[in-house]
């Protein structure tokens, strides 16, 4: 059975509009994997300002979706902190492309 395109479906097909939706995305996923780590480490955005040298205010920014400005070493800190390891992965667009039509189908 086939689904129908919604309005999301159709922008999503737009290439500047998927761009930008994508970086979004991954904002998102960032900040919400911080906050996930923060609290599996029991441990309040003061806490971890402490930990990492900085505000809570500092702590706040990163762990919303607006955020865009995350490096390397900032995510290797945040993560040390927590008492997690920072894993980074690459994922070929072609392998992305297959898995989203794979839904699709469904």
């Amino acid at each position: 059975m086939r689904k129908n395109k919604t309005y999301m479906d159709k922008l999503l097909t737009e290439k500047g509009f998927r761009e930008k939706f994508d970086q979004e995305y991954q904002n998102l996923c960032i900040a919400e994997q911080i906050a996930q780590a923060r609290h599996h480490a029991h441990l309040t955005q003061s806490d971890l300002a402490k930990r990492i040298n900085t505000t809570k205010s500092a702590i706040s920014r990163y762990e919303n979706a607006g955020y865009n400005k995350y490096g390397v070493a900032l995510l290797s800190r945040i993560a040390k902190a927590c008492g997690a390891d920072l894993k980074i992965n690459f994922v070929c667009r072609e392998s992305r492309k297959k898995y989203q039509k794979a839904l699709k189908l469904k």
